[in-house]
């Protein structure tokens, strides 16, 4: 009985580091999700600055050369 009890007892601190290294990748990842979103946030606001001055209207464009 002793011995399962060990056994047991092994086993759970085995499971407890387990869990304690999951929940570090997880932290860890969620921290690099957050800063893969801010950095994404801020790519849609410059491209959405400076989207209109590259596409021109189509009044402004000057006519192709076989015109």
């Amino acid at each position: 009985m002793t011995k399962r009890f060990e056994y047991l007892e092994t086993k759970l601190i085995y499971q407890e580091k387990i869990i304690e290294d999951l929940n570090d990748v997880v932290t860890k990842q969620q921290n690099q999700i957050d800063e893969i979103l801010k950095k994404l946030i801020a790519l849609e606001e410059h491209t959405k600055v400076i989207l209109p001055s590259i596409i021109r209207n189509q009044d402004e464009e000057s006519p192709p050369p076989h015109y």
